[in-house]
């Protein structure tokens, strides 16, 4: 975690009862925006961030779960929670957008490999978006890149994802 990052976190937070526990403010709720597209129905779903690491999109009827930022052992945890209710329904079809992330660590590598064992599990379908250098070599060194296998775009994410048969729970 950077120091900015901390910094940010310890002005965020308020004293409870004057002792040293920290809480965050709550999140503003936003109203969902969505368009139309001729007799396609609705296309994309788009609500406002839920943490400051994660947006949560529909689109063409995936889930799309965009990280934002530092993905370090904090963000992780903001993530998780909204990464099992996206991983939770029967064929879950979702997609992980890290073209927005300015850091990622083994906290990050543990998020893709929970949600891929999560939409396996459910016999769903996982694509990964990620054109980072070092998060990139990060994912060939684990292996994980050969079971995730990342696509340049979104666009290209959602047109593997209808080519790629249902997910198999192989061993990682």
């Amino acid at each position: 975690m950077s120091i900015e990052h901390a910094q940010n976190l310890s002005s965020e937070g308020n004293l409870l009862d004057g002792e040293r526990r920290w809480r965050r403010p709550p999140v503003p709720v936003v109203p969902p925006r969505t368009e139309q597209a001729g007799g396609d129905g609705v296309v994309r779903h788009e609500s406002a961030p839920l943490t400051r690491h994660l947006r949560v999109l529909r689109e063409r009827g995936h889930t799309v779960l965009e990280f934002r930022g530092e993905i370090d052992i904090a963000a992780a945890e903001e993530i998780v929670p909204h990464l099992d209710a996206a991983t939770a329904v029967p064929d879950p079809r979702v997609v992980i957008d890290l073209s927005r992330i300015e850091f990622f660590d083994c906290s990050g590598l543990r998020l893709l490999y929970r949600a891929r064992h999560r939409v396996a599990d459910r016999r769903g379908r996982l694509q990964l978006v990620c054109t980072h250098p070092l998060t990139l070599r990060m994912l060939r060194i684990t292996g994980l890149s050969r079971l995730l296998p990342p696509r340049p775009t979104l666009k290209a994410a959602l047109e593997a994802a209808r080519e790629q048969p249902e997910a198999t729970t192989d061993p990682v």
